[in-house]
């Protein structure tokens, strides 16, 4: 079984992006290529600042989508643990 990810990627702007996965390093290469989230295309990735396993596509979307409603202050919260 695979594990899934939901990651918090920090951007040059110092704003953050939110997706989940279930091949981080791939993810991440497409994410520094342009290919793949629109809002990366126009905010350059800088780095992966968390990361939360999950057990499955289910799980890491319903998590996915939990983070991104959070404000910038509860997310940064989140990545300084």
């Amino acid at each position: 079984m695979k594990q899934w990810f939901v990651y918090i990627i920090r951007c040059k702007d110092q704003s953050l992006y939110t997706g989940s996965t279930n091949h981080l390093i791939r993810r991440w290469h497409q994410h520094k290529q342009g290919n793949g989230a629109r809002y990366l295309q126009a905010h350059e990735p800088q780095s992966v600042v968390f990361i939360e396993e999950h057990p499955d596509r289910s799980e890491a979307c319903k998590r996915e989508h939990e983070i991104k409603q959070f404000s910038k202050e509860e997310k940064e919260t989140l990545v300084t643990g």
